[in-house]
């Protein structure tokens, strides 16, 4: 246990890396497919790998707790660290078997073609896209497992460099492989090359990090009061987490399919997508707070008050940052009509849900705090009634809120309520009577 209080600018110096890859990663996607647009076919290609990239990211979604299990149970020892990429490499297949099936069995037909109504010829750029890119949920695990490694030594400087090393290697990738012959006769290919060079650099990077930074500070051996995770104490911790992002994985596409059946459901698509994109970037960065009291556990309960101050003190912060974006007309309208380009039916549309959406850091706040607390104690299990809440309390308003208030603000006032819910049941789970009751 270290002694002394844990300084309010250790935590920032933790979480501003993380908030600077964080607005990287989601301006990306806007230079990609300006490269794209040059590319032969370039509307089919965009569409392809689209929905391509929506099935991978939904099949490997559950590797994005990695980061957490790792920072968890993997930095005790070099054994606990060898034993936890075992499960990360076994994970990672499994899911990449899982998508593996999809790319080449009938059951892709059936999804691609199907359920998502493409036509034969863009279900086999897309087919194209899911076989190239089978082996990128192992790949991500393993990301995120070294980026746990580095987290428990504080380094996220490390991970937020290579991140964007990553994606400028990425942009380069795009306009350099233009004009390559395998792309002008297969235009798939571009983004997929640029998705893997941008892994494959931001993995070498932290190999090298890892080895130089981490392995030399990891004791040989597990002692007695943090033994060797046995395999079957890994999936009950990963399961739950799992679930979770599972099911909140499926908010979005619910309150899309109660929206595009709504009068107007078009337009009120296309402004949940401008707001989805917009409202994410000045609070999308709270969520990473769940890492500090693993990160900082050395201080113990002084330290996890001192988290409880700081992610509080975020939550305000970025809740302030949206007032001012959102609530002042001008400055909305400069971002909506100027900046994104949007028509003013749209931006108009958009309004009210990101005022509404301004609230989301006063919850999320909280839920990344007894998120970060849970996973400290080992108490992941817990965790699992947040999720199907948040999508119980979503689809309830959607229902019976009317739908003269517009889809898009519907959908705004289902998200906030379903974001209230998941944390009041994350309090009443892992509450603070029940964050002292337990050992840290």
């Amino acid at each position: 246990m270290t002694e002394g209080s844990l300084p309010h600018r250790a935590l920032a110096r933790f979480l501003v890396p993380v908030i600077i890859m964080m607005v990287a990663q989601s301006l990306t996607p806007q230079f990609i497919n300006g490269g794209l647009a040059r590319a032969p076919n370039s509307t089919q290609t965009l569409a392809a790998f689209a929905l391509a990239w929506g099935l991978v990211d939904f099949l490997q979604a559950p590797m994005s707790q990695i980061r957490q299990v790792t920072l968890v149970l993997g930095t005790a020892s070099r054994e606990s660290a060898l034993r936890v990429l075992g499960f990360v490499v076994i994970t990672g297949c499994l899911l990449v078997s899982l998508l593996g099936l999809v790319s080449w069995t009938r059951g892709g037909v059936i999804l691609i073609e199907d359920l998502h109504g493409a036509s034969p010829s863009l279900a086999r750029v897309v087919r194209i896209a899911l076989v190239a890119m089978t082996p990128v949920p192992l790949v991500e695990g393993l990301l995120r497992y070294l980026s746990g490694l580095l987290m428990r030594v504080h380094r996220t400087d490390v991970i937020s460099s290579a991140t964007m090393t990553g994606i400028a290697v990425s942009i380069f990738t795009v306009f350099l492989a233009l004009s390559l012959p395998a792309v002008q006769a297969e235009p798939i290919w571009l983004p997929i090359l640029a998705t893997y060079a941008a892994l494959l650099v931001d993995l070498v990077i932290l190999v090298f990090y890892c080895v130089r930074l981490v392995l030399p500070v990891l004791p040989a051996r597990s002692s007695d009061s943090e033994p060797v995770p046995g395999w079957g104490y890994l999936a009950r911790f990963f399961w739950p987490l799992a679930l979770i992002m599972a099911i909140q994985g499926l908010s979005r596409p619910a309150i899309n399919l109660f929206v595009s059946r709504g009068p107007g459901g078009e337009q009120a698509l296309a402004a949940l997508a401008v707001v989805y994109h917009l409202a994410l970037i000045p609070y999308g960065w709270i969520n990473e707070a769940r890492s500090l009291p693993a990160a900082f556990r050395e201080f113990g309960d002084r330290g996890l008050r001192r988290i409880r101050d700081f992610t509080g003190g975020c939550g305000i912060l970025a809740f302030l940052i949206m007032v001012v974006l959102f609530w002042i007309p001008f400055v909305r309208d400069l971002l909506l009509l100027d900046a994104l380009g949007v028509s003013a039916q749209v931006a108009d549309r958009c309004v009210t849900p990101l005022f509404l959406f301004s609230f989301l850091p006063l919850t999320v706040a909280p839920r990344s705090y007894f998120h970060g607390v849970a996973l400290l104690q080992h108490r992941t299990l817990q965790l699992a009634p947040s999720a199907p809440s948040r999508i119980l309390a979503i689809v309830l308003v959607m229902w019976f809120l009317p739908g003269s208030i517009g889809g898009a603000a519907q959908a705004g006032f289902a998200l906030l309520a379903g974001f209230i819910c998941e944390a009041i049941v994350l309090w009443w789970f892992v509450g603070p009577s029940r964050i002292h009751s337990q050992p840290v």
